[in-house]
């Protein structure tokens, strides 16, 4: 009876008909090709896209010019040149901030080695080009990008909590309010 049975499914090939019938079962339940200029794909959550830098809902940056992101960048995509606030010497600032998307490997360490969430990683994913120097993007361009992909702004920490801004450990008189 054993032997019938496996000879049975030996001559049917039912392993390979049951595979044939989950496939045909999906290939008739969902559409298959998309009419991608017009129909985009729906992201996941996680999908780690262009990188770009934020603002607070003022328009200044948020980004402190810490150099923690390019530190934590294992391509050395990013260069941070940092300033100090001129009056404020305990207040710093991005003066010039590049990437270079060539290299970048989207693993999204800069994103989470920032303290001030200044990063963010957009679900761009159209960055062809034929001249790859395109690609250099620069401060007001990472700007221009997070414009787009985070249209809704945080507030500044100052008016979040009107006590923190009064708040300084350091000298007296430093910095003035």
């Amino acid at each position: 009876m054993k032997r019938l049975k496996r000879l049975f499914q030996q001559i049917l090939f039912l392993e390979i008909l049951a595979g044939m019938a989950a496939t045909f079962k999906h290939l008739f339940v969902r559409p298959i090709t998309i009419q991608y200029p017009h129909e985009k794909r729906v992201l996941p959550n996680g999908y780690r896209g262009f990188i770009a830098l934020l603002r607070y809902d003022d328009g200044t940056d948020k980004c402190v010019g810490c150099d923690l992101c390019e530190a934590a960048c294992p391509s050395r995509v990013i260069t941070v040149i940092s300033a100090e606030v001129e009056g404020q010497p305990l207040k710093r600032y991005a003066r010039e901030y590049a990437m270079d998307m060539t290299r970048c490997v989207f693993c999204g360490l800069c994103v989470e080695a920032c303290p001030v969430n200044a990063l963010g990683m957009t679900k761009e994913y159209e960055y062809a080009t034929y001249d790859k120097r395109n690609l250099n993007l620069n401060k007001e361009q990472l700007l221009a990008i997070g414009d787009r992909a985070f249209p809704v702004r945080e507030t500044r920490v100052e008016f979040q909590h009107p006590h923190a801004a009064f708040f300084n450990v350091a000298k007296r008189g430093y910095p003035a309010k």
